[in-house]
């Protein structure tokens, strides 16, 4: 059965879904100036050198409002920034902290599924894919569950802008996109630094409070540094595990016999999330920009100009990943690069593992059998680098 995906097939930059290979695994736009990376080895060897490939993207293309944005932002950092910010971080979000999140997110996941008791339709993003991540991270940072509101609309109006940036645009479209992503990443920002500033004078325990106090040599985070490293792990702690959720029940919902699989054997459903990550992977590309000029993949490119990595096509590289066009759910080993690679790869990864390992089990126990509901039409997210659905209607049989 092919994967119900036909507006995403449509699109022609995300080839891979179609089961295409690129003509040229790095490959100029001589229109844009901008490179386009689509094997594994590449991909890595852009992600791994941040000397050579800057993840400060933002302040090059956006001047005006770009430099606010990437101050102390992780994503926008290179060493020795990022090393510092990152260990301060990792100090206060430690794999202890998420392991004892377990519980709490079963119960989270359990309540979810009883409100749904009797109905055999429903939406799976809005209903159990989208609320399982921002009720634990925001729980976990220590954030009022009634202000949840505010992050869906500041990451809505976030997505809908990326959906109508375009970096083949003229400078000017550019920058009004540009801006129009940036302001309500702005307030999500001002928002977390009011309440990194109260953790200081009134801690409690949560992780806003633990990045308030974590300590590296003396080093602490400062309230606009918690703000902003909070704004990473709120956004990518619930978007992608939320895309992920959504991704994996379409990949079950269009190969029934890797479903059945896991259903008989629990023991793959770590191996199958990561593998829906591989085949289809919800954040496509990620950005860098020269610092120096590069040899990479046979090509020579220049300083200074932006580099498009796109992982879900790396992800599909045979080079890498035999029969890359076979969503296998027991595949081991299984190195994709959908959380990055190097010095980026992403802090919540654990938590989304984890999310989603809890989460795949309480579905298979809760229902004997749970489709795409082929009389409604799914949406897709708009953006050209993500994949997924803002809506997934489902039918429980």
């Amino acid at each position: 059965m092919a994967l119900r995906v036909e507006e995403l097939k449509s699109n022609p930059k995300h080839f891979w879904l179609r089961g295409q290979r690129p003509d040229q695994l790095v490959r100029p736009d001589e229109e844009t100036g901008i490179w386009h990376v689509y094997g594994y080895p590449e991909a890595v060897a852009v992600l791994g050198n941040p000397e050579v490939y800057s993840s400060a993207t933002a302040r090059r293309y956006a001047p005006e409002d770009g430099a606010e944005f990437a101050e102390d932002n992780l994503l926008q950092l290179d060493p020795p920034e990022h090393r510092n910010l990152r260990t301060l971080a990792s100090h206060a979000f430690t794999p202890r902290v998420v392991a004892e999140l377990a519980p709490r997110i079963e119960r989270i996941f359990r309540d979810l599924l009883d409100g749904l008791a009797g109905r055999d339709q429903f939406d799976f993003v809005t209903e159990l894919a989208y609320p399982l991540p921002i009720t634990v991270i925001s729980e976990l940072l220590g954030v009022p569950a009634a202000d949840r509101r505010l992050f869906k609309q500041w990451v809505d109006e976030m997505m809908d802008a990326n959906g109508a940036f375009d970096l083949s645009d003229d400078p000017e479209k550019q920058a009004r996109d540009a801006k129009a992503q940036l302001e309500p990443a702005r307030q999500l920002t001002e928002y977390l630094h009011a309440h990194a500033a109260d953790r200081r004078a009134r801690p409690r325990d949560d992780l806003l409070t633990r990045f308030v106090q974590a300590e590296v040599d003396g080093d602490r985070l400062t309230d606009r540094q918690v703000a902003k490293v909070a704004h990473v792990l709120l956004i990518a702690g619930h978007t992608t595990t939320a895309m992920l959720l959504a991704n994996s029940m379409l990949c079950f919902d269009s190969f029934p016999d890797q479903q059945a699989r896991v259903r008989a054997d629990r023991s793959l459903v770590s191996a199958a999330f990561e593998e829906v990550h591989r085949f289809l992977t919800p954040v496509a590309a990620t950005y860098r920009a020269t610092a120096v000029a590069a040899e990479l993949g046979g090509q020579r490119i220049p300083a200074e100009r932006m580099v498009v990595v796109w992982s879900a096509a790396a992800n599909r590289d045979p080079r890498q990943f035999a029969q890359p066009d076979v969503f296998d759910a027991g595949r081991d080993p299984n190195p994709h690069v959908g959380f990055g690679r190097g010095i980026h790869f992403c802090l919540g990864a654990a938590l989304a593992r984890l999310e989603g390992r809890i989460a795949l089990n309480l579905l298979f126990d809760r229902y004997p059998a749970l489709c795409v509901d082929r009389d409604a039409e799914p949406s897709f997210l708009p953006a050209q680098d993500l994949i997924s659905f803002w809506n997934l209607p489902v039918r429980a049989e």
